[in-house]
């Protein structure tokens, strides 16, 4: 039993959701995004208040009723909300910087790094070591946070490196903690 796929969504007020041909087009004020409906799905829509059901009781079925959920619910959020993701650079001479809509990194290499962000992406910067993505899909902000971090991720010594706002780095403690210790 896919107990997220039986919870109902509630569409925030300047939100809309039209099925045709296995698509959901959601529109809100942000924009609109496009959800597809798996097969052996079935979307209900009453007033403000959203269900999906399935039509029978297969593995692949019950599988995709919780994924259609949620990505629909997903599609919702960002139409009224959107999605923002934060990263944070730790370093010496780390730095970004904006050119157009791209972002281009200073993390260490002999070069700079330049990345473009997915479609219906921006990048800011808050500070030089301070990144913000934002869009609509929550899908593509999340890819594109994880092309950032995957340029340096940090490192379990220093913490060096490209994380996510709040994200705990658990250190080691490197050869020098344990030199003066003899068996």
């Amino acid at each position: 039993m896919s107990r997220v796929g039986n919870k109902h969504i509630t569409l925030p007020a300047g939100v809309s959701i039209e099925l045709a041909n296995g698509v959901a087009t959601v529109t809100g004020p942000k924009g609109t995004l496009t959800c597809p409906i798996n097969h052996g799905i079935d979307v209900h829509i009453e007033g403000t208040d959203v269900s999906v059901t399935r039509q029978n009781e297969t593995k692949q079925v019950k599988q995709n009723h919780g994924t259609t959920r949620a990505n629909l619910y997903n599609a919702v959020v960002g139409v009224s909300e959107g999605f923002k993701k934060e990263l944070e650079m730790k370093g010496i001479g780390y730095k970004a910087a904006m050119s157009g809509p791209d972002i281009t990194l200073w993390v260490g290499f002999s070069h700079q790094v330049t990345i473009k962000p997915n479609e219906g992406v921006t990048i800011s910067l808050k500070s030089p070591t301070d990144i913000i993505v934002e869009g609509l899909s929550k899908q593509a902000v999340g890819q594109t946070a994880a092309r950032i971090r995957e340029i340096k991720p940090p490192e379990p010594y220093l913490g060096k490196g490209i994380r996510y706002k709040g994200e705990v780095i658990r250190l080691k403690e490197g050869k020098r903690a344990s030199a003066g210790k003899k068996k």
